[in-house]
Order: structure tokens, then sequence, then C-alpha cells
């Protein structure tokens, strides 16, 4: 999860825009708990669908926005690139750009900002819709949530693996079965229903042959995944993406327990857990074999079997935030853990 970068202060607002927020209440803290639904422009296009355990009406998106490659990928996968406004990605971001599949959509859909997705930049793209996740895209503390676009007439969507930690988290899937839920929601808010089956058909159905390939004897192999972070670890708890690729791959995520998304934890429990095989989470910011380095040197690593078999996966940080590449990184992390007899 990218999370470490030097924001600059945002701009000032237009001053009309300023005022029609400030009319609207728009610029005082909202609960995160408010409504979601847009006012349909036309009742006749509309569709309603299950968001964060919420019924919502949208309209048909004319200029939808798109935050991280989460979002992007969603779109891109079920054919939306050329009815989309724009997207914006941290520039942490750009290997997995690189190395996707939707590189050719990601040249011609306008990117709209290289840092966090602010409500500045969609009013300013005058979006009409907006996808992104709870704390990983909407946020609170920035000014950016379902509530607040309402008012200025921006509807919004939020990633499903994101639901536990929204509103009054009452949706709690597993981060593959949120991705499920996302595109078949996309595609009926898009009018693309059965592209959206048939994608979401075959993802399922590359994960049932994955998991004929898994090892007979041992049971799953103890994975832990690396994000960043020296003092603590920054790792993926049973709420984020890799769990359920780890799962899918033939793996236990040593840290499944924790009722969290991403989130930090202290190197003692590592330690203690003795993972097998440990997932390095690959982006811009700092090459993985310096990851790899870094971790290698810890004295109390040592003793960890990854660190003492040289055991380190690299999985590029598009496979590992939610979106249709994570059956890919499963893939890729399952045939790692065959040709090391796991």
């Amino acid at each position: 999860m990218i999370r470490r970068t030097r924001r600059p202060l945002p701009r000032a607002l237009p001053r009309a825009l300023t005022a029609g927020l400030l009319a609207a209440g728009l610029l005082t803290a909202t609960g995160c708990g408010a409504e979601v639904e847009p006012s349909a422009k036309n009742p006749s296009d509309s569709v309603t669908v299950s968001n964060c355990g919420r019924k919502v009406t949208y309209p048909r998106p004319e200029r939808p926005v798109a935050y991280d490659v989460s979002g992007a990928e969603k779109m891109f996968s079920l054919g939306l690139a050329d009815r989309m406004r724009g997207y914006v990605m941290n520039e942490l971001g750009d290997p997995s750009i690189k190395g996707s599949p939707w590189r050719k959509d990601y040249a011609e859909v306008e990117r709209l900002g290289t840092d966090r997705i602010t409500r500045e930049i969609v009013v300013d793209a005058k979006a009409d819709w907006v996808l992104a996740g709870w704390n990983s895209g909407f946020s609170e503390e920035r000014g950016i949530t379902p509530a607040l676009l309402k008012k200025v007439g921006i509807a919004s969507y939020l990633h499903t693996e994101t639901c536990w930690d929204y509103g009054d988290k009452s949706v709690d899937v597993t981060p593959m079965e949120a991705l499920y839920t996302d595109l078949g929601n996309l595609g009926r808010i898009f009018g693309v229903e059965q592209r959206a089956d048939k994608l979401v058909t075959g993802l399922k159905a590359r994960v049932a042959a994955l998991r004929k390939t898994w090892a007979d004897k041992g049971g799953p192999a103890k994975v832990f995944v690396y994000d960043s972070g020296t003092d603590q670890p920054f790792t993926a708890g049973r709420h984020a993406a890799p769990d359920d690729i780890i799962t899918a791959a033939g793996g236990a995520n040593v840290f499944h327990p924790l009722d969290k998304g991403w989130t930090t934890v202290g190197w003692e429990p590592v330690v203690k857990a003795r993972p097998e095989v440990i997932v390095i989470i690959d982006y811009a910011d700092r090459p993985a074999k310096e990851k790899i380095d870094y971790l290698t040197s810890l004295p109390s690593l040592k003793s960890v079997p990854a660190v003492q078999n040289n055991r380190f996966f690299v999985l590029s940080y598009g496979d590992a935030v939610s979106g249709p590449r994570n059956i890919t990184g499963a893939e890729k992390l399952g045939r790692y853990l065959r040709s090391v007899g796991r």
C-alpha cells in the first residue's frame, strides 16, 4: 500500500467554488456514515446496487474518475476506458503501469494527478462519479468523502474491499469476493453486465485451476508480506488483497488473524510466526532488492526460515492491490511456491 509521499500543499479552491461549498456546508466535517446515494439525473437510465451495505441508485456515469491501480484497472478490464474522464495515481505506482496488460488504456485516458486524489481534482475535472476506497482515496482527514462529494452533485462508489472500515462496517467479505462484487456492480452501473459476468467467471476459473496445483502434504506455506517499514513492518492483514492472493496460491498469510487491511506490526511477531516465504511488495519508492537486503541484515530475522533459505518473492504493487491482476499475482506466487516444494 503506497503511503509515504511528500504531498504538495493543496492549491486554494477557486473563489466561486469556495463560496458554493461554504453555502452547502461542505467545508465542515461530516460523519462517514452519511448516505452515498446521488440524485438520479434520469430515473429511466439509472441502476441500484448495494455498496458497503447501502442501496445506492446511480444515473449512468458520464464523466467517471477512478483512483489508483485498483480503480483504473477495474474500469479498464471491463472495457470502459473510453468512457472515463480520467484517473489519478500516485507516481510511486508508475512501474505498475509499465507492467499492466492495460498499458494502452493508461496512455489514452487522461491522468488527472500524480499524488492522492483530492476533492479539487474531481471538481475541476467536472467528474460526476468517483471510484476509490475508504482511507485509500476517500478520507475524512483530507476532505474527500462520498458525503462531501454528494453535496456538489458527484456520486461515489467505494471498493468493497474497504467496506469493513466504512460506515456501519456491516460488510465483511474476503478481498477476492470483494473484487468479484465490484466487477459485477460496475458492470451493472455502466451497462456491461455480460462483460462483467464473463470476466468474473474467467477469474474464478483461474483460481479453481490454481487450487489444483497445491501441494498435497505439509499444509499451506507460511507467508509474510513486507511492504515497507524499518522500526515496524507495514504488512497485510485479512482485509488486504494479498491475504487472498496468498491463500489462492496455496499459502497462509501469517497475519491473517489481524482484523485489518494494510497495517503495521512489530518484528517480534514476525520472528515468532516463522514465515517460510516473504512476499516483497515492489513499487517505485524503494527497489525490491533494497528491501530484501534490509531484511537479511536484521539480526532478529536470522532465525526466520524465509531468510535462512533466501525465499523472497517479489510481487508488483499492481498485482497486490484490489483488482483483476490479483489472480495473476496468485498464479505467479503459486508457481514460486511449487518451485520451492510448497
